[in-house]
């Protein structure tokens, strides 16, 4: 049987999701704003940049000061995850109470061409902190626990990614491996797609794309969708067309991009946390059998680390 595709973003008081926390704001806002319009873009830079300044502002002060309208400033609300514009203006209070009793802003710096080596190492440090920090607070840990379970439970599980989310999905295979489930990573587009009609109720399909529009990725997470499979989306972009095959959405942050470093290398960062929760989070529920095959697939290599027969 053919499931429904599910409504890709919740923007009402029904949607599923609760609002993201105050800390979460400035995440949502740069995961967020490459796929909004420029109107919206100027409410979501102003509400991240003056979360206090924001919250003394009605909706009509809000449209004045970024020279939108107050539909705009509505939407862009909901865009970010708050039921209205009253619910944003909570939020940016939080935040704007957190910053004042002591807590870093979150500032990026870009990669120039002529930044000595130490510059770069500390820029790039920092850019990956924030990352994490970022990823960690948008995460939804309902969601989280939700895939944990079917992951945990799952009979097989599939795991699409390309280029630098390729190698996110092999790292997740390798792990849940490693534990002694069956998994498996595809890296050709049509054997993801034939293997992804195999699947069915009772398997686990996980789609790992940063941009969430990757048509070598969505295509088969919607196949596996469509035929009765637990599916998860691993992405930087939730309103994206990954989530409408997605039973799960889990989303991840990004440093900002520069010439220097391309979102492939930054989005990295922050799928790889999410891969290590799953990871721990299926590990604990399985431990009784994933601490024995831990064990002996460490005990399988390591002669190669001690320099023995081979």
């Amino acid at each position: 049987m053919i499931r429904d595709v599910k409504e890709t973003f919740g923007t009402g008081a029904g949607s599923r999701t609760a609002p993201p926390a105050p800390a979460a704001l400035a995440a949502k806002v740069r995961t967020l704003a490459p796929s909004m319009t420029r109107s919206m873009q100027r409410v979501a830079e102003a509400v991240a940049n003056d979360p206090a300044g924001c919250a003394a502002l009605t909706v009509t002060g809000l449209a004045e000061l970024t020279g939108t309208s107050e539909a705009t400033v509505v939407r862009t609300a909901r865009l970010l995850g708050y039921p209205g514009y009253r619910d944003l203006r909570l939020a940016l209070a939080g935040l704007a109470a957190q910053q004042q009793s002591g807590r870093a802003p979150a500032i990026t710096t870009d990669i120039a061409v002529d930044d000595p080596i130490a510059d770069v190492v500390a820029k790039l440090a920092y850019d990956e902190q924030q990352t994490l920090a970022d990823t960690a607070a948008g995460l939804d840990t309902a969601q989280l626990g939700a895939a944990v379970a079917a992951l945990a439970a799952a009979r097989r599980t599939d795991v699409y990614g390309f280029g630098a989310s390729g190698l996110v999905a092999q790292d997740l295979t390798q792990k849940l491996l490693r534990i002694g489930l069956i998994a498996h990573a595809h890296s050709d587009p049509h054997l993801a797609v034939t293997n992804a009609v195999q699947l069915r109720a009772g398997d686990v399909a996980v789609a790992i794309t940063h941009s969430g529009s990757t048509v070598d990725v969505v295509e088969p997470l919607r196949v596996a969708f469509e035929h009765g499979a637990t599916t998860v989306a691993v992405t930087g972009r939730p309103d994206g067309p990954v989530a409408q095959y997605a039973d799960h959405v889990l989303t991840t942050s990004t440093a900002r991009e520069s010439e220097l470093r391309p979102a492939a290398m930054s989005s990295r960062t922050s799928q790889l946390l999410v891969v290590d929760c799953l990871f721990v989070g299926v590990a604990q529920r399985t431990y009784e059998t994933a601490a024995p095959a831990l064990s002996a697939s460490y005990e399988a290599l390591a002669h190669r680390h001690r320099g023995g027969p081979r």
